[in-house]
């Protein structure tokens, strides 16, 4: 793609909008646009040449290896638009190598092929890195307060305790303990009962057990019938 000695210029200007943002005239507004739309259209017909030079490259590669000069042609103008070789042409040049002007080619097909492998690959190791990155649970991570402001005076009140507090702050008022509950004096145990000077008598002092009667030794009355 080729820029005209115009678009150049609108090109530098945009670009000096971009670095050093000034207001811009209606002018440079207008020719912006029209560069932009210029672009967009080059774009559009880079891709329809393209793939007008594919289908035709396809075309001269099946009717190998008589139309060897027309594909080879066609090949070096695809590359120059961007087209990227595919196995089929890695393949057809690989039996066209005897020719110098196929052999050329198959080096550079061979270096593009393998540039778009490790580009491949790059972005599949890099998608996979990020899908097993560990995810830090929002309970483990550590919130900072930064200096200054509401949210610094609260972290620091929080952290001291009052004593550090009036010790920063020398003009604020000591911090007044709340006032303790009197210690009752311990109460005295109750006087013991006094010892009784007198034994308690026992339940046999108090009832002496009975002695038993001896029996009589005189004979038995008898009582006559009368």
């Amino acid at each position: 793609m080729a820029f005209g000695v115009e678009e150049l210029r609108v090109l530098r200007r945009a670009l000096a909008l971009a670095l050093h943002p000034a207001p811009a005239s209606a002018e440079d507004i207008k020719d912006c646009h029209r560069l932009a739309e210029s672009l967009d259209e080059a774009v559009r017909e880079g891709a329809r040449l393209r793939a007008f030079l594919v289908a035709d490259l396809g075309r001269y590669r099946a009717a190998l290896p008589g139309t060897a000069a027309g594909y080879l042609t066609l090949l070096e103008e695809a590359l120059g638009a961007g087209y990227r070789p595919d196995p089929d042409d890695l393949a057809a040049l690989r039996a066209l190598r005897g020719n110098p002007v196929a052999a050329a080619l198959l080096i550079r097909c061979q270096m593009l092929a393998e540039r778009d492998v490790r580009t491949r690959l790059a972005g599949a190791t890099t998608a996979r890195r990020v899908s097993t990155a560990p995810m830090v649970p929002a309970s483990r991570t550590r919130l900072l307060a930064l200096p200054g402001g509401l949210s610094g005076g609260l972290s620091g009140a929080a952290q001291d305790g009052p004593a550090e507090q009036d010790a920063k702050d020398p003009q604020r008022e000591p911090r007044k303990e709340p006032a303790k509950p009197p210690v009752k004096p311990a109460e005295k145990p109750a006087p013991a009962a006094p010892r009784p000077t007198r034994p308690i008598p026992t339940p046999g002092e108090v009832f002496p057990r009975r002695k038993p009667t001896p029996p009589s030794t005189s004979p038995p009355q008898q009582l006559a019938a009368g």
